[in-house]
């Protein structure tokens, strides 16, 4: 028989054993709790991991709608350029019919002249030599060699001779005049030819460079449509509210580019306004927007009225406008007459500077150079214009930095 004190020792031992031996095989440090539904660290890594793939994405999209912008811009300009082009053309062609026109009446009173003249010279002939004169001798007037010969033949006193000298000379001064005029207006014909030629080659060009913006417009539209759907899935927000923010996104990068080119360039500005006052004087600051001169008012209420009618190159109403178009009906209603072309109607305003605009003056976008503008506006003061944009948008009332710095200034 066993000894109760040493069974309840071996027990014991058991016991401390049983209890001890997994304690020595465990990790010291306590385990952390587990909170039902809480992710792991694994969890946490994933969506991290998920995070950062987002915004890459996102930052890709915003890139492919900057470059899908830039693409647009690029094609709004080609059409610009064409359709501005098309209106250049047209112009000239225009003007050279009207002087094709002024040729031909200039022509025609050239030889009604000579006519006049031979019937002149004729008479004075018949006067001198009496009635009988045969009308072969009539006819040799026609001829210098005849005439020549016709008046040494003749013993009419000086005052006859200086009768013939007279119809002589005005004769052959409109047989002159009368040739000139006739190879004016066959030059002139043939200057109008060519530039009604080179209008239709303008408008075809023109009308593909339209169909090009049109696509171009369209594609990206699209494309832009698509992308900004996925930022909205990948931000979690509503398209409604991507695409508002996408367009505070292109409208801020838009006003930074337009705001640091025109700081560049009045930088430029100032300094060669600087250079040429030899290092003297502060330059001057722009003054704000004076009075609209006259018909400005007019021209401005006639292009607010057409806010939100159609873009279309070509155009100058009721309906649809160009760039030029519209400006060329809005100064049409204040009393001045411009050309549908932008070119012309610089070059037949009075060029002046950014700080000396007023309400009713014209704005100007050019690749260099007056000759070479191909969008234009209508200030309307506090730093807004009225114009036709583009393919795609509506007469629009915007800041004038909306897009490109402007390049030139005029008043009408």
């Amino acid at each position: 028989m066993r000894s109760p004190s040493i069974g309840t020792g071996l027990a014991a031992l058991v016991l401390t054993a049983v209890v001890c031996v997994p304690g020595a095989q465990a990790d010291p440090t306590p385990p952390t709790p587990v909170v039902p539904g809480a992710p792991s660290a694994a969890d946490v890594q994933a969506a991290q991991d998920r995070a950062g793939a987002a915004e890459d994405d996102v930052a890709a999209i915003q890139q492919r709608l900057a470059d899908a912008a830039a693409e647009l811009d690029g094609a709004t300009i080609r059409a610009a350029q064409a359709s501005e082009a098309w209106n250049g053309a047209r112009w000239a062609a225009h003007t050279a019919r009207a002087a094709e026109r002024r040729a031909i009446a200039d022509s025609t009173a050239a030889a009604q002249a000579l006519a006049e003249h031979e019937d002149a010279f004729r008479d004075a002939v018949i006067t001198a030599q009496g009635m009988g004169l045969e009308l072969s001798l009539v006819e040799a007037i026609v001829d210098a060699d005849g005439v020549d010969a016709l008046l040494e033949q003749t013993s009419a006193n000086e005052h006859v001779q200086a009768l013939f000298d007279q119809r002589r000379d005005e004769y052959l001064a409109a047989s002159t005049a009368a040739t000139e005029a006739a190879d004016a207006a066959a030059a002139a014909s043939a200057e109008a030819d060519r530039a009604l030629a080179d209008a239709r080659t303008a408008r075809d060009r023109a009308r593909a460079a339209a169909r090009e913006a049109e696509t171009v417009t369209a594609r990206i539209e699209s494309r832009r449509s698509r992308l900004v759907k996925r930022l909205a899935r990948l931000q979690g927000v509503s398209i409604a509210v991507a695409r508002a923010h996408q367009a505070a996104v292109d409208a801020e990068a838009a006003a930074k580019a337009a705001a640091d080119a025109k700081a560049a360039k009045e930088a430029k500005e100032a300094k060669e306004a600087e250079a040429a006052k030899g290092g003297k004087g502060d330059a001057p600051t722009p003054a704000t927007d004076p009075a609209p001169a006259d018909g400005a008012q007019a021209a401005i209420a006639f292009a607010r009225a057409q806010l939100g009618e159609p873009y279309r190159w070509g155009a100058a109403g009721p309906a649809a406008w160009d760039c030029s178009g519209l400006v060329e009906k809005a100064w049409a209603a204040g009393g001045k007459s411009l050309p549908h072309y932008s070119v012309a109607q610089y070059e037949q305003s009075t060029p002046i500077t950014r700080d000396q605009l007023r309400p009713g003056d014209l704005v100007f976008w050019s690749d260099g150079g007056p000759g070479a503008i191909f969008h234009v506006a209508l200030y309307v003061g506090g730093g807004q214009i009225i114009h036709a944009p583009r393919t795609g948008r509506p007469v629009s009332l915007e800041s004038i930095d909306y897009w490109r710095t402007p390049d030139l200034y005029a008043r009408p």
